[in-house]
């Protein structure tokens, strides 16, 4: 009895051991199951035009990239899926409007477009609100049609109008394609002509991106060429970050404005590249809280806000910062113009460190802008104030400076500081600028310092005319 005692601790153990390997054998068996099973509803998914896993940011050494690496278990819905042919030819706007409308309603969602796909896309409304962290991720091409007189009529303004997103990224190494060297080609004359004998030729050039009503966009490495007017525009829109953008026309294109602004508020365009047949950045009407830095510029109309106030409207803008920015061959650099007859204000605008290169002018105020050959004198202006030119640097071929402020409304607080410019090998101008009744203070150095008598110090009695005229934007 002594000796079976003594051996029965040994024993126990052994059944220990024994029970703890057959439960882990049927563990492992449940999960080889499930995996199994999990597997093929994934594939099913799949099949159905539905999410591919993509790659984990997590497993990284690095940080993640900006395009290519989404958060885990994010669902990739990818074009092809939805019948895209992607060979430039078939018109794919229904595989487009197909996968959109399935991405859509999945949480961090992204729709993509493999870098091997040409996607011709007729005019088409891409509509939300989605789910958050919807990603369009573009690194084919996706082209307009080429033909003006294939555009619908009810595709006046735009190519691809995107309504009411919110927490939306387009991203990618991907170009979208206005194509629009028929649109250019047209004339004045022969435009209308053929907009007479022609019931499809819309009767204005549409922009290639439009984004109407959205909150926090980003707009970040792709690039947007050849558009038959604007590249890409915002509508009432808060909340924007345009990164790393390349945007081109040819330089004889018109109308082409690279990004263009309008009634939208915190917006930051940033490290991007811009050349077209117009302004690289036009801001509007009802913008403030605006940055822009780190952006080359050119060819084109340079930076502008405005025109503002053509045929009598009120137009605000405010709080606009432009600064490290490259110009070269532009028509100007930084520049604001109004129409005659507008009311309203712009105030709170810094334009600093920006580099010129054979800019033709590149200080401008021009508060009798005009897009005809003749327009109507008019004694009301837009007010403009608190605007400060800070460290404009370079070369010009036409003036330094172009200060053309409303004869009954002057500019007041108009800041010039250390201002350099010489005229460049292309020079075919006056050193000279024009300067009129322009009100603030002047900084050394200032070259040509001729520029020194280009503002004047300012009573109370002139600040209190410009401010009077602000109250309609409060």
């Amino acid at each position: 009895m002594k000796k079976n005692y003594k051996h029965s601790p040994v024993i126990f153990l052994l059944v220990l051991l024994l029970i703890f390997f057959t439960v882990f054998s049927i563990v492992s068996v449940e999960a080889r199951k499930h995996h199994t099973k999990k597997s093929k509803i994934h594939h099913k998914h799949r099949k159905n035009g539905g999410g591919n896993k993509a790659p984990d940011c997590s497993d990284s050494p690095s940080p993640a990239p900006s395009h290519g690496c989404y958060p885990t278990q994010s669902p990739i819905f990818d074009i092809s899926s939805f019948g895209a042919k992607g060979d430039g030819v078939s018109d794919d706007s229904k595989a487009l409007e197909g996968a959109w409308e399935a991405a859509c309603k999945v949480q961090g969602a992204t729709l993509h477009i493999p870098s091997e796909f040409k996607i011709l896309i007729n005019p088409i409304t891409l509509q939300g609100p989605c789910m958050p962290n919807f990603i369009l991720q573009v690194d084919g091409i996706l082209l307009a049609p080429s033909k003006v007189g294939s555009w619908p009529k009810s595709s006046f303004f735009q190519w691809l109008n995107f309504k009411w997103m919110h927490n939306f990224t387009i991203q990618g190494t991907g170009t979208f394609d206005g194509q629009g060297y028929n649109w250019w080609k047209l004339s004045q004359i022969d435009y209308f002509q053929e907009m007479k004998t022609s019931k499809s030729i819309p009767d204005i050039k549409p922009t290639v991106l439009r984004f109407y009503a959205s909150y926090n966009v980003t707009v970040r490495d792709i690039k947007i060429v050849n558009s038959p007017q604007c590249h890409l525009k915002f509508d009432n829109s808060k909340g924007v970050k345009i990164n790393n953008v390349t945007i081109s026309a040819p330089e004889s294109s018109p109308n082409t404005d690279g990004i263009h602004l309008q009634n939208s508020q915190d917006v930051e365009i940033h490290h991007s590249n811009i050349g077209t047949g117009d302004d690289c950045v036009s801001i509007q009407t009802g913008c403030s809280n605006i940055h822009v830095h780190h952006l080359n510029c050119g060819p084109g109309h340079g930076i502008s806000l405005g025109g503002l106030g053509k045929d009598k409207s009120v137009a605000c803008v405010s709080d606009i910062i432009v600064e490290n920015v490259n110009m070269e061959s532009t028509m100007y650099g930084a520049r604001i113009k109004t129409w005659q007859g507008g009311l309203g204000s712009v105030k709170n605008i810094s334009f600093s460190n920006i580099q010129v290169s054979d800019v033709k002018v590149p200080i401008m105020i021009d508060q009798y802008y005009c897009d005809k050959h003749v327009c109507k004198n008019q004694t009301g202006a837009v007010a403009i104030s608190n605007v400060k030119f800070n460290q404009i640097i370079g070369t010009y071929s036409a003036k330094p400076i172009h200060l053309a402020c409303s004869s009954s409304i002057p500019c007041t607080d108009v800041d010039l500081i250390d201002i350099q410019l010489k005229s460049s090998l292309n020079y075919r101008g006056i050193q000279q600028g024009l300067c009129w009744n322009s009100y603030g203070k002047s900084q050394a150095p200032l070259l040509p310092s001729s520029m020194d008598y280009c503002v004047r110090r300012g009573s109370g009695f002139v600040r209190r005319i410009s401010r009077s005229h602000e109250n309609v934007c409060s």
